[in-house]
């Protein structure tokens, strides 16, 4: 592998003076504090470490430096981004939840915020620097040391496929095995850096179309070189792992006899505009509870504060799909969403079950395949429901969901690095049961051109959660969870704070 080094020796010893305690943190594991001693290669540094009971923990930021990573802090400070090539892992303190791509990682404890810097534990170096990197880490217990060994290279094979349809280009990469790779965007060309492999194309390499002007490898990089003004945006799909880029006209490719091309839609970056979507209205009721408060109704009530404590937290615009007890069609909410060009688009319901026990929320992103068979009922019942409203479900529905599936795949990773800081929030806020991001066809997150989730904020066929979820100081609760999800979410997709943005607004959430 290029530039990184071989082998990294980390040895720990136990002299507790070496390092304060940090006298802020209060958890009951015990704790002690190592002076860890660093081998890479033929230079020698120290490291901060500490041992839990749930095994050692590794000071990141000098890690990072060394093993070609680079540790950023979210703008709003609630959370870390860690990039390694083009793979992006956003984590925090304190929760052992890690976002990798399209993964969710749950590690063996939480990464701790100490005086001496970040600390992270062997298996999250496992899932960054090895998976990523592809170190291998081999922990000794007895002696205290880890090694990380870099492993032999792989020859890569890449078949390459172009299709041009509509005035854009799909340019896609077969690769044998996953890469590791960077991405590097220039002027009129794309670079693909594979880290520690050999490429080897396969089959033909095809040339000769309009946006694309010539595609070259060499063992460690592809090279795309674009006709004026194209632009290109990148994505992965797996099973097999194909790197995607979808190639754009500029404004000066089309001529005026020409129809009309698709171009690619210019955002600005960071969230902007939010539309909510309470869930269900007028005749489509949604779940009711055994006290008979409707679904429709709590979701609106719901909609409403969400606005107003964003509004008052963020400079940021937020639209309600519909602000009274309206019936709207599910592709009508999306719809909505992509009129006002909206940056982050939040699905309201309320959830209910045959049984009187279940409890909790959840937190649901787009898939062609439900994630378990709780998660296909209840994306059923949604669909059908929204179908009454009308009169019909869409016969080319499972077409469309694949088709949209697929070319805006880009939209996953968003949407489940937001699915995942909601879930958080509702947990750890409410102490409520963790059931987890799952997915699921929910017809009303398709076709939305934007990261979408659809949260259920509670049981409606649960009495208990019934009676909280009408006592207004509990929706308060609720809504302020999602606003802090938001905040996050918003921190880490703008590398800084705006000005200018008011405190939280306070107040029970109130009809």
């Amino acid at each position: 592998m290029n530039g990184l080094p071989g082998v990294l020796l980390l040895g720990l010893w136990l002299p507790l003076a070496a390092v304060a305690e940090d006298p802020k943190e209060t958890s009951t594991a015990v704790r002690a504090v190592f002076s860890a001693t660093v081998e890479l290669g033929s230079g020698r540094f120290s490291l901060p470490a500490r041992q839990t009971t749930a095994g050692p923990l590794f000071s990141l930021p000098p890690l990072a430096e060394r093993l070609g990573g680079q540790l950023e802090i979210g703008a709003y400070g609630e959370s870390y981004e860690l990039k390694i090539l083009d793979q992006e892992l956003i984590f925090g303190p304190e929760s052992p939840a890690v976002t990798i791509g399209e993964r969710i990682l749950r590690l063996s404890q939480a990464p701790m915020q100490s005086v001496s810097g970040l600390l992270v534990p062997l298996d999250f170096l496992d899932e960054t620097f090895g998976v990523g990197l592809g170190y291998r880490f081999r922990w000794d217990r007895a002696t205290l040391t880890l090694r990380i060994d870099q492993p032999d290279s792989r020859v890569l094979l890449v078949a390459t496929e172009l299709v041009h349809l509509q005035g854009a280009t799909t340019l896609a990469f077969e690769f044998s095995e996953p890469p590791r790779y960077r991405i590097e965007e220039l002027p009129g060309m794309v670079s693909v850096e594979v880290r520690g492999d050999r490429l080897r194309p396969r089959g033909q390499i095809p040339s000769g179309d309009p946006l694309v002007r010539r595609v070259s490898f060499n063992d460690q990089r592809i090279r795309i070189s674009l006709e004026s003004g194209a632009q290109t945006q990148s994505y992965v799909l797996e099973n097999p792992f194909r790197l995607v880029f979808d190639v754009y006209p500029g404004t000066d490719v089309s001529e005026p006899d020409e129809p009309a091309r698709i171009s690619r839609p210019r955002r600005r970056k960071g969230i902007h505009t939010i539309v909510i979507d309470p869930g269900h209205g007028g005749s489509e009721t949604g779940a009711k509870s055994a006290s008979g408060v409707y679904e429709k109704e709590l979701t609106l009530i719901l909609a409403r504060a969400l606005r107003r404590r964003l509004m008052g937290r963020l400079p940021v615009e937020v639209v309600l799909t519909r602000e009274g007890d309206e019936e709207l069609a599910l592709p009508t909410r999306t719809a909505i969403a992509n009129q006002n060009k909206a940056d982050l688009f939040i699905s309201l319901h309320l959830n209910s079950s045959y049984g009187s026990k279940a409890q909790g929320a959840e937190t649901y992103i787009l898939s062609t395949e439900a994630s378990d068979s709780q998660a296909a009922a209840s994306a059923k019942a949604e669909n059908e429901a929204g179908a009454a409203v009308s009169g019909k479900v869409d016969p080319l529905y499972d077409l469309q969901l694949i088709l949209w599936d697929l070319s805006q795949s880009h939209h996953l990773v968003e949407s489940l690095r937001f699915a995942t800081l909601v879930q958080e929030e509702l947990n750890q806020a409410l102490k409520l049961r963790d059931r987890g991001v799952k997915q699921a066809p929910f017809q009303v997150l398709q076709g939305a051109a934007m990261p979408a989730v659809l949260v259920e904020l509670g049981f409606l066929s649960n009495p208990a959660e019934d009676a909280r979820l009408q006592d207004p100081e509990y929706r308060s609760q609720l809504v302020d969870s999602l606003v802090r999800a938001v905040v996050r979410y918003k921190s880490q997709s703008e590398p800084v704070p705006e000005s200018g943005s008011a405190a939280a607004s306070a107040g029970d959430v109130r009809p």
